[in-house]
């Protein structure tokens, strides 16, 4: 077979293909193209094609609309799957992370860091913070402030020596308040049914897994994810027409191509979403969830601007 050097047409053909024949958003397109020039750039390095090649390839500019991914799990859906899971799967793994990362926004990562130890179910459970030496916190003040804090919360803390870091590493520590109902479907979760293992650094990982000597996996909590938001799953007729019996995305490892599924981010900025509709101001959500408040403003919170305006009606008072 004769070897066929790259130019211009095939890339301007693949171009024109990439805009024309498929239903493709602005963004994807400019991440395929994007890291088509960057190849380009490195076989020019290479001395495998032309230098002028690398110039066919028009990668798109995206606005700031364009730029932010607007889905996210409506918190309708979100409660939904909470409740289902509250009749028939309670105090389940799924029922811990499901409520997890609804209540607290946070990021998979320092979900799956969490450790038996860093969660405060009772009065008992603050001893454990009187011994916390990275808290840096003189005995009398702590003691007074121990006398404040009320139960339940959870600590995320940043451990890369265990292999558990948190993103923003040891800027992201941070105690957050969960309520008492989702208190006590992780007491029961503990008490009944999490596995009893241990990890290979001695620590005791909240959502272990069962089939191993470990904590949950990223991957795996991604598609648990995906699994907790396929309709099917949760008691609900499929909004797309499909067999279940037959459908792909019920296959193991195909859970992503189920159209209605939302990946963790987008548990992510739903939680954002729902906290702002219920009033929370930006600057608490970007402690609790350890980001910016720019981004909270910009990217995460994605309101509907009916609901946003109906709860703005009780400032009308403050106008009479």
């Amino acid at each position: 077979m004769a070897n066929i050097r790259l130019n211009g047409r095939h890339l301007l053909r693949y171009d024109s293909e990439l805009r024309s024949e498929r239903d493709v958003q602005r963004n994807t397109l400019k991440n395929e193209l994007g890291t088509i020039r960057k190849f380009l750039e490195f076989c020019i390095r290479s001395n495998a094609v032309e230098p002028a090649v690398a110039l066919q390839v028009d990668v798109p500019s995206l606005s700031k609309d364009e730029r932010i991914n607007r889905e996210k799990l409506p918190s309708e859906r979100a409660r939904d799957i909470l409740d289902y899971l509250d009749r028939f799967k309670y105090a389940s793994r799924d029922h811990v992370f499901a409520g997890l990362l609804w209540e607290t926004g946070a990021r998979i990562g320092s979900i799956r860091a969490l450790d038996i130890e860093d969660v405060y179910l009772d009065e008992d459970d603050l001893d454990r913070l009187r011994y916390q030496e990275d808290l840096d916190i003189e005995e009398s003040v702590l003691e007074r402030i121990l006398g404040d804090v009320e139960p339940p919360f959870l600590y995320f803390r940043h451990r890369p020596e265990t292999g558990t870091p948190l993103k923003k590493k040891d800027a992201a520590e941070r105690p957050v308040n969960i309520t008492e109902e989702l208190g006590s479907i992780i007491s029961a979760y503990l008490n009944v049914n999490r596995p009893d293992q241990t990890d290979e650094h001695g620590q005791e990982p909240l959502l272990a897994s069962a089939k191993s000597d470990s904590r949950l996996s990223l991957s795996g909590m991604r598609m648990r994810a995906y699994v907790l938001t396929q309709p099917c799953r949760m008691g609900k007729d499929c909004p797309h027409g499909r067999d279940p019996e037959t459908c792909e995305a019920r296959e193991h490892g195909g859970e992503s191509k189920c159209p209605s599924v939302r990946s963790p981010h987008k548990w992510r900025t739903g939680s954002i979403t729902w906290h702002r509709d219920r009033g929370w101001p930006p600057e608490e959500i970007a402690v609790k969830m350890a980001t910016s408040v720019e981004m909270v403003n910009s990217v995460y919170d994605q309101p509907e601007k009916l609901k946003r305006m109906n709860n703005r009606r009780t400032f009308l008072d403050d106008l009479e």
